[in-house]
Formats: structure tokens, sequence, C-alpha cells
């Protein structure tokens, strides 16, 4: 699909800066971002609060109107701009919850099996451990290392693939899979 004639407007009106432009532009897109948002947590195992919801619709937002409206004067037309918009508020996304991964190890797995932690004691620290351990031990050797590498070590669907020899497509489902069996134990 190519760039509509509406779109079109719409941008050329926000890159020059018209009145209300930006208030049009994020009418029009804010429930696509809002849906990649939800989409992308997802697919990625992560369960947001409405706070980090809205933090992460804030970062693509801000990315946006940055520098001048960088990402959109980069925009070739190429494609719609609703495409191009999911693209780059995915990205922005993942990069967003890769940062949060680091400070937050086994978050969405912690969540959908215990829900949320109250405590950072040296002791509950240990007992999540163990109940970390106890849930992946309930794992086929496969599905374990792919959790592992996925939530532990924060790796992409394409360093697990070439990690476990495993094709790339089925990173996804065998970590649905995995989480599904550690919710039920």
């Amino acid at each position: 699909m190519v760039l509509s004639d509406i779109d079109r407007r719409l941008l050329e009106r926000c890159l020059a800066r018209e009145p209300r432009s930006w208030e049009d532009f994020v009418d029009r897109f804010l429930g696509l971002i809002l849906h990649v948002v939800n989409h992308t947590s997802e697919s990625r195992g992560y369960r947001l609060s409405d706070e980090d919801r809205e933090d992460l619709v804030a970062e693509v937002s801000v990315a946006l109107i940055s520098d001048d409206f960088e990402i959109l004067r980069r925009f070739r037309g190429d494609s719609s701009l609703a495409t191009y918009l999911t693209v780059i508020a995915r990205r922005i996304v993942v990069r967003q919850l890769q940062k949060g991964r680091d400070a937050a190890t086994l978050k969405s797995v912690r969540d959908a099996t215990r829900g949320p932690s109250t405590s950072t004691s040296p002791e509950q620290r240990i007992s999540n451990r163990e109940e970390l351990d106890r849930l992946l031990s309930r794992l086929d050797g496969a599905e374990a290392t792919v959790v592992r590498l996925y939530h532990l070590e924060g790796k992409s669907y394409r360093e697990i693939s070439m990690a476990v020899g495993m094709p790339e497509n089925s990173v996804g489902p065998t970590l649905s899979r995995a989480r599904s069996k550690m919710r039920q134990s």
C-alpha cells in the first residue's frame, strides 16, 4: 500500500509545524502505536502496567518528534505511513523492553507464575531463584535453554536460533509453550 493523500498531507503539516498538526497526527496514529506497544510486549512475554504502557507510548512519541521530526523526515513514502510507524514503534518498544529486562531479570515469567514480588531481601531472592530453578526443571532441555537465553541472558530470537540450532521462527512458539508449562506448575 502506498502513502495515502490524507497521510501525506498530515505528514507535510507536521514537518511544517502547522498549528494542531501534531495533535491531528496523534489522534490518527495513537491507537496504532498503542496496539504496537501491546502486541510487542505481549509477544515478548511482558505484562505491562498502565504506567509502563503509557511510558512506552511516550517513548515512541518523543522519538518521533526528536531532532525536528527526524524519523518522520526519513520516511520515503514507499509504504503506508501506518506501516512505517509500526516498524519504528516496534523497534523503539523492543529497545526499551531490552533495557528494562536488565533491570528486572525474568520479571515477565515471575509475574506470570507468581505475581509481583514485593520483597527484595536475600532470602526472597534465594527463594525466587529456587522457584525459577523448579519451574525450569519442568521444561525439556531445549525449552529450558531457550527460556534461559531469552529471559536471563537477553538474547534475541536470532541469537537463540544460532545457539541452539533451532529455526528462528520456532523460538517464539517454544517460549510460549514453556511459559504455559511454567504457569501451570
